[in-house]
């Protein structure tokens, strides 16, 4: 993977991005406004405006000068905007890998159970509806122009920036308490190690791509607190806490999600494997830049 192309780069496509170029290779992509376009270019990423509601102009010729795709952009309600403006540019363009990144909100609720990529997919919200509809269109796509296609099932994604710490630092931090309730989660880091290891041997299929140790989402606060030398929040009931709506949609799927075979076969390994280490890894992080 020398050219890569990244429909979205957003937080996990820069992070890939750093690294691609750390190697020697070039990175270009989309974004939604021209003053981020602007601002990625003069970092040297070759950042393009596509909002998802009509072709890029200059996306086509990006594409053919990319050998490995990335879509991190979300579907809509229409379905995939990626593949409704550029299916055709992709397609003649002929990747040798892509990576689409989806949710394990696809499975929906397990009541706590396990899960693998042979469980029947079960969506419940919009989102997850529409991220399996997307799943099931790159899916055709690329076994009809013959292009590895390989989806990635990711969590709740945390790492520099975006994570609990920033929560307890600001005061918005909240140890909501559901019983039996675990979530699986991914470092950022380990994203961009799975996808670097699909596109440089790019195989279709399905793989979750998690940390493997779900766990009860107050405890991860609270492991975090005590790390930064701070108080948690007191917990509060799942019932009773104020959330918005599409935060408490997120706890009416409950599972256990297992990233083993991804581990296995792409393969790659966790530089985190549970929340443990991240969470310790960002504390360290943040203690050597005071």
């Amino acid at each position: 993977m020398t050219k890569l192309f990244c429909f979205g780069l957003g937080y996990s496509a820069l992070a890939l991005a750093k690294l691609v170029r750390f190697n020697g290779g070039n990175v270009s992509g989309t974004v939604r406004s021209q003053d981020k376009a602007e601002k990625l270019r003069a970092d040297g990423i070759g950042a393009v405006v596509f909002d998802g509601t009509m072709p890029g102009p200059d996306v086509p010729a990006l594409l053919k000068q990319s050998d490995c795709l990335l879509i991190s952009i979300s579907p809509d309600r229409n379905g995939d905007p990626v593949l409704a403006q550029h299916a055709d540019d992709i397609a003649a363009a002929r990747p040798k890998g892509v990576v689409y990144l989806s949710t394990i909100g696809v499975y929906g609720n397990h009541d706590g159970a396990w899960v693998d990529e042979e469980t029947p997919i079960n969506p419940q919200s919009d989102r997850a509806i529409a991220r399996a509809k997307a799943e099931s269109e790159w899916i055709a796509v690329g076994a009809m122009h013959d292009i590895p296609v390989m989806i990635f099932r990711l969590p709740g994604i945390y790492g520099p920036g975006r994570g609990p710490l920033e929560k307890l630092q600001n005061g918005t931090s909240k140890r909501i308490v559901k019983p039996g309730q675990v979530f699986n989660r991914i470092h950022v880091a380990d994203i961009v190690r799975a996808v670097h290891a699909g596109l440089t041997r790019p195989r279709s299929g399905i793989f979750n791509i998690c940390d493997n140790e779900p766990a009860p989402p107050q405890d991860v606060i609270a492991f975090a607190a005590h790390l930064m030398g701070i108080e948690p929040p007191p917990e509060v009931d799942f019932a009773e806490t104020e959330m918005t709506p599409m935060a408490r949609s997120f706890y009416s799927d409950n599972k256990r999600v297992s990233g083993q075979k991804a581990q296995r076969m792409l393969p790659y390994r966790l530089k985190y494997p549970t929340y443990r280490e991240g969470i310790r890894a960002l504390v360290e992080a943040d203690k050597a830049t005071e």
